[in-house]
């Protein structure tokens, strides 16, 4: 049985003043089966290719906090305390840091975990990987 999900592409955006972004992640948030997840994959080249001075242990560090932050890792701080919905809007939520999220998009599934990672491997992944 399919159910209703959302999902938002993160991107890694090394300066916000020039509006260029590359994908480097996805997460997907299904409240019927109470499913939070994120899937990361950092190419450095393309973002090397957007900024070269970018820190990338800072990008990736950021990026493992999204990821804690959905799996309720108490290393994330106050925001596990919340419903995994609340979480969800939250990480989705505008702003203008070097990580940023698409617009929230809808589907239907049975399984979110598996369209998480066909959603990584479609949107994120360099092509042929």
């Amino acid at each position: 049985m399919s159910h209703g999900y959302e999902y938002a592409v993160v991107r890694a955006v090394p300066r916000q003043e020039r509006g260029e972004f590359v994908n480097v992640g996805v997460i997907v948030y299904c409240a019927p089966l109470d499913f939070l997840g994120a899937r990361t994959h950092v190419d450095e080249a393309r973002v090397r290719a957007l900024d070269p001075f970018l820190d990338l242990d800072v990008l990736r560090a950021s990026l493992e906090h999204l990821d804690r932050s959905c799996g309720a890792d108490r290393a994330a701080g106050p925001v596990v305390g919340t419903t995994r919905g609340q979480r969800f809007r939250w990480l989705t939520a505008p702003r203008s840091t070097v990580l940023q999220t698409s617009p929230a998009h809808t589907g239907f599934t049975a399984d979110p975990a598996g369209e998480l990672e066909r959603l990584l491997v479609a949107l994120v992944l360099p092509p042929g990987r």
